[in-house]
């Protein structure tokens, strides 16, 4: 099985250095000196991490036979991919691999069904699911304790608590109530 770990971002100097965006929560085993990592666009890898350093809270890596900035440059937006154990589960109770959470299907705590994970976006502030709607349209649902109450595995889906106007349907249904309210 394979995960993305990271995604290079901007050059960094002119050695062939790039900054990378860490998706995992063990960057000192995946993301090592020696470690052979697939890419996507496949295109472009795969990739051998020659060398890697913090500097100013950022994570820094150098690939083999990437030597100056123009190479480096020509790496940014690539997504890094780690083969791992499909045994392998996270080592704490609320954290999830991408490929345990896509496909489970996204139902409101009343049980109203939502849609399907499609996508997870992996932002600086907070991960997002993208979910796929039955009509076809997609919603983003932050990945958060707040709105995503429940993750059950073994059911396959999700239960979410979304504040009112995250989801089409719960925003209608409110100003629905709101404007019968009115007329009574």
């Amino acid at each position: 099985m394979q995960l993305v770990v990271a995604r290079i971002g901007r050059a960094h100097g002119i050695k062939g250095e790039v900054t990378v965006e860490v998706r995992t929560d063990e960057p000192e085993l995946r993301l090592a000196p020696g470690a052979v990592l697939a890419t996507d666009p496949a295109s472009a890898g795969p990739l051998t991490i020659e060398t890697g350093r913090v500097h100013s809270s950022r994570l820094l890596l150098r690939f083999e036979g990437v030597r100056d900035r123009t190479a480096a440059e020509a790496l940014r937006n690539i997504l890094l991919i780690a083969d791992v154990d499909p045994d392998e589960l996270p080592e704490e109770e609320d954290e999830y691999y991408d490929h345990q959470l896509m496909d489970l299907d996204v139902v409101t705590k009343d049980g109203m069904e939502v849609g399907r994970i499609t996508e997870i976006s992996h932002l600086p502030s907070q991960d997002l699911f993208i979910v796929e709607r039955p009509d076809g349209s997609e919603v983003m649902i932050p990945f958060v304790e707040e709105i995503v109450t429940e993750i059950d595995l073994a059911e396959q889906k999700a239960v979410i608590d979304p504040p009112p106007g995250l989801i089409d349907d719960r925003a209608e249904i409110a100003s629905t109530r709101d404007s019968g309210d009115e007329s009574a």
